[in-house]
C-alpha cells in the first residue's frame, strides 16, 4: 500500500510540473492581450474556481478561521502581493519573449530559497552550498558583463517566488484556503484595474472569454497535483522533481518559439546547471550521512 501512494505521488508531482513547465503554450494564445488584463482575469477565476473547490472539498472553516487572524491575514496579504507580482512578471516574459529569462529565473530559484534561509531563517552553509551560489553568482556576473544589464526577469521571479515560498512557511495554512485568501485580497486590485480599462477589456475579452475562464483551471490544476504528491511523498523525492517546469521552458523557448540562444546565455545556463548538479548532490549526500549517523 505505501509503494501503491508512492507511486501516485510520483504520477501526481510529474502531472504539477509538466502543467507548470507548458502553460506558456497557454499564455502564448494571449499575447495580443497586455500582461496586466491577463493577470486581473487570472485572479478573479481562480477565486471563482478556488472557492468551489472549498465547497466541495469543506474547507471553508479553514477560511474563517484564518480571517480571524490579523497576523495571518497580513502575512497573506504580503504573500498575495508577491505570488500576484510573479504571474504578472512570468506572463509578460512569455508574452514579450522572454521564456528563456523565466526558465533561467526557475533554474536559479532553489539556490535563491539557500540565500534566503540563510538569511531570514539563520540556516548555515555548507562547504558545497557555497560553491553552487558562487557558480550561480559567476553566471549573473557573465550575463551583466556581456550584455551590459541584469537579468532582472529572471531575479524577479526567482526572488518574488522565494519570498513566497519563505513567508508561506510561516503561515499553518493549506494551499487552496491560502490561495483564495491571497486572490481575493488580489481582487480589489483587479477589479479597479479592469473597470478603469473596461474599454479596451471589452475588445480584448469578446473573442477570449473562454480563454481567460481556463485561466482558473490554469492556475490551480498544477498546485492541487502538487499538494497531493507533496502528501505522498518525501521531500527529499518531490524536489527531484523541480528542474522538470524550467527544463520544459528552456525546450519551449528554444525549439518551439525560436528565442535566441546565443553564446552567452549558453555560458550562462551552463554554469547554472553546474549549481544545481552541485546543489542536488550535495543535497543527497548530506542526507545520506544523516541517515547514516541516526
Amino acid at each position: 500500500m505505501p509503494s501503491n501512494s508512492a507511486s501516485q505521488g510520483v504520477v501526481l508531482a510529474l502531472s504539477a510540473y509538466i502543467m507548470w513547465g507548458i502553460a506558456p503554450i497557454y499564455f502564448k494564445t494571449l499575447t495580443h492581450i497586455p500582461a496586466s488584463n491577463v493577470l486581473a482575469q487570472r485572479v478573479i477565476w481562480s477565486c471563482l474556481l478556488i472557492a468551489v473547490l472549498l465547497f466541495l472539498g469543506r474547507q471553508w472553516h479553514k477560511v474563517f478561521n484564518t480571517v480571524r487572524q490579523p497576523r495571518v491575514l497580513m502575512l497573506l496579504g504580503f504573500t498575495a502581493l508577491l505570488i500576484g507580482s510573479n504571474w504578472l512578471i512570468f506572463i509578460w516574459a512569455v508574452n514579450n519573449d522572454r521564456l528563456l529569462d523565466a526558465s533561467l529565473g526557475y533554474f536559479i530559484n532553489p539556490l535563491v530559497n539557500v540565500v534566503l534561509a540563510m538569511l531570514f531563517l539563520h540556516e548555515r552553509f555548507r562547504p558545497l552550498q557555497w560553491m553552487a551560489v558562487a557558480l550561480a553568482g559567476s553566471a549573473v556576473a557573465v550575463q551583466i558583463i556581456s550584455y551590459g544589464q541584469m537579468p532582472w526577469v529572471a531575479f524577479a521571479l526567482a526572488l518574488s517566488f522565494g519570498g513566497y515560498g519563505l513567508l508561506r512557511k510561516k503561515v499553518s495554512l493549506d494551499t487552496l484556503p491560502g490561495l483564495f485568501i491571497e486572490t481575493t485580497l488580489l481582487l480589489p486590485l483587479a477589479g479597479c484595474y479592469l473597470i478603469l480599462n473596461s474599454e479596451a477589456s471589452y475588445i480584448y475579452y469578446r473573442s477570449d472569454s473562454l480563454l481567460l475562464a481556463a485561466s482558473g483551471v490554469v492556475t490551480t490544476l498544477p498546485l492541487l497535483a502538487f499538494t497531493a504528491a507533496a502528501v505522498r511523498l518525501k521531500l527529499s523525492t518531490l524536489s527531484m522533481f523541480q528542474y522538470i517546469a524550467p527544463s520544459t521552458m528552456f525546450l519551449l523557448a528554444v525549439l518551439v518559439y525560436d528565442e535566441a540562444l546565443d553564446q552567452t546565455k549558453v555560458m550562462v545556463f551552463a554554469l547554472i546547471w553546474t549549481a544545481l548538479a552541485v546543489f542536488s548532490w550535495e543535497g543527497i549526500r548530506h542526507r545520506r550521512k544523516q541517515k547514516l549517523s541516526l
